[in-house]
C-alpha cells in the first residue's frame, strides 16, 4: 500500500505542540522570576527550553512529508513553491503582527533603537540578524524568525535531497545537513569568527532539529510505501512502545540537566559555555524531541492507551491553541509582574506560571477562534485518509487533518 500524498493525520502531534508550548512558557517564567538559576529544581527549570526541539521537529516532519510522499510514491505533485509560502504566511503572520502592534503600544522596548525601525523589523521577522533589535513580550519569537528562515529554504532542500525518489541520497543529504548544523555553535564558539551570541540565534544553530523531523518524515513515508529493508522496521518496533520512548526522554532530559549541557541561560553570563558543552546541549534536546516525537508518527495511531490520551480532546485543543499561547505569553507575564508587584528575578514560579497560564489560554483561544482559524480556512480541504488495514499500511490512523 502506497503512502498518501495528502495530510494524514497524526493526532498526537497536536500534544507535543502542547507541551512544547508548556515548557517555553515554563522557562521564561523561571527566567522571569529567577528560578532558573537557584532554588528547587532550577536546572530543570531552565532546560524546559527544550520545547523549542519540539516545535523545530514537528515542522520539519509536517512540511517536509508531503514533498517526500510524493517522491517515494510517485504520486501527486509535491506542493507548489507559491501556495506553500502563501499558506505558511496565512498561518503565522496575521496572529503575528497582532500581537507585535499591541506589544510595541503597551510595552516599552529593550533597545535604543528608533520606533519604527524596532517595528519594521519585528514585522518582518528580521530582528535576530545583527540588529540588536528586541522590544518586551517579544523576546521568543527569535524561534519564529528561525521557523521563517526554514520555510523559505525549505522548498530547495526537497528539490535537492528528493533528486532521486527519497532513496539513499536523500539519507545521506540529511546526515551531512544534520552534522554540519551540529557542529555550526562549537565553531562558533571555538573559533570567534562571528558573536555566537548573534549568529547562534539562526536557522544553521537548529537546521538539525529541522533535519530530524524531516527524517522521521520520510522514514514514515517509506514505511507506509512497504519500505521494509534495512533499519526502519527497527525504528518502527521502537515507536511501537510510547511509555518506552518516552521514558527514555526523561532520562536524558535529567542528562540535560546537569553540568555536561553547560550553564542555564541565566548563569551563561557569568559562566561562558564549553564548546563540548553546547555540542552536547544540542544533541540532547534533539534527542528529547524525537523521542516524544517518534512513537506518534510511525505505527498505528488508534492503538495503545498511551496514543489515546494524548489524542483526547483535551489535548487537542490545547495543542490547536498552541501558537497563540507561545505569541502571548510574554506580553502577559509582564503584565502579571507588574500587577502583582513582584521584581525581576524574584517571586513564585508556581504562582507566577498559574497565572500566566491562566491568562494566557483564554487569550489564545480567541487569537485561534478569531484570527487564526478563520485565515485556515482559505486552505483546500484536507485529503481523507482511509483507517489502515491489519496487513497492510501501519503507519496512520483517522480520517481527519493534521494542520502544520
Amino acid at each position: 500500500m502506497s503512502a498518501d500524498t495528502g495530510r494524514a493525520w497524526f493526532p498526537g502531534l497536536n500534544a507535543v505542540r502542547a507541551l512544547g508550548a508548556t515548557s517555553v512558557v515554563g522557562t521564561h517564567v523561571g527566567f522571569q522570576t529567577g528560578r532558573s538559576a537557584y532554588g528547587p529544581f532550577s536546572a530543570s527549570i531552565a532546560r524546559l527550553d527544550c520545547g523549542v526541539a519540539l516545535f523545530f521537529v514537528l515542522t520539519g516532519f509536517l512540511l517536509f512529508r508531503p514533498y517526500a510522499a510524493a517522491a517515494v510514491t510517485g504520486q501527486g505533485a509535491p506542493p507548489r513553491v507559491r501556495t506553500y509560502l502563501r499558506h505558511r504566511a496565512l498561518r503565522i503572520l496575521p496572529a503575528y503582527w497582532l500581537v507585535v502592534a499591541v506589544c510595541m503600544v503597551l510595552l516599552p522596548a529593550l533597545g535604543h533603537n528608533g520606533f519604527w525601525s524596532d517595528l519594521l523589523h519585528h514585522l518582518t521577522l528580521t530582528q535576530i540578524y545583527g540588529l540588536g533589535i528586541q522590544h518586551s513580550g517579544l523576546t521568543q519569537n527569535w524561534s519564529l524568525c528561525v521557523e521563517v528562515a526554514f520555510y523559505l529554504l525549505l522548498p530547495l532542500l526537497a528539490r535537492v535531497l528528493l533528486v532521486r525518489g527519497g532513496g539513499r541520497v536523500a539519507w545521506i543529504g540529511l546526515a551531512l545537513l544534520g552534522l554540519a548544523s551540529a557542529v555550526w555553535n562549537p565553531y562558533l564558539n571555538a573559533s570567534g569568527v562571528l558573536d555566537v551570541r548573534i549568529a547562534g540565534q539562526w536557522l544553521p544553530s537548529f537546521l538539525d532539529w529541522f533535519v530530524a523531523g524531516m527524517a522521521l518524515a520520510l522514514a514514515q513515508v517509506q514505511l507506509a510505501a512497504g519500505h521494509r529493508g534495512g533499519w526502519l522496521p527497527r525504528l518502527e518496533e521502537l515507536a511501537a512502545s510510547p511509555a518506552g520512548c518516552w521514558a527514555a526522554a526523561v532520562a536524558v532530559f535529567a542528562i540535560a540537566t546537569s553540568p555536561v549541557a553547560g550553564p542555564t541561560t541565566i548563569r551563561a553570563v557569568v559562566d561562558v559555555p564549553t564548546t563540548s558543552s553546547v555540542l552536547l546541549k544540542n544533541l540532547l534536546y534533539l534527542l528529547i524531541a524525537v523521542l516524544v516525537v517518534l512513537p506518534l508518527v510511525l505505527g498505528r495511531q488508534d492503538e495503545g492507551r498511551a496514543r489515546q490520551l494524548v489524542g483526547s480532546r483535551p489535548m487537542q485543543l490545547l495543542g490547536e491553541i498552541s501558537y497563540g499561547i507561545f505569541l502571548w505569553h510574554l506580553a502577559i507575564l509582564e503584565g502579571v509582574m507588574r500587577l502583582t508587584g513582584t521584581p525581576l528575578f524574584h517571586g513564585s514560579w508556581l504562582l507566577i506560571l498559574a497565572l500566566t497560564m491562566g491568562l494566557t489560554i483564554p487569550v489564545a483561544w480567541a487569537s485561534y477562534r478569531f484570527v487564526e482559524r478563520p485565515l485556515m480556512r482559505w486552505r483546500p480541504r484536507p485529503v481523507a485518509v482511509p483507517r489502515p488495514r491489519a496487513s497492510a499500511d501501519h503507519t496512520t490512523a483517522s480520517p481527519v487533518r493534521q494542520s502544520a
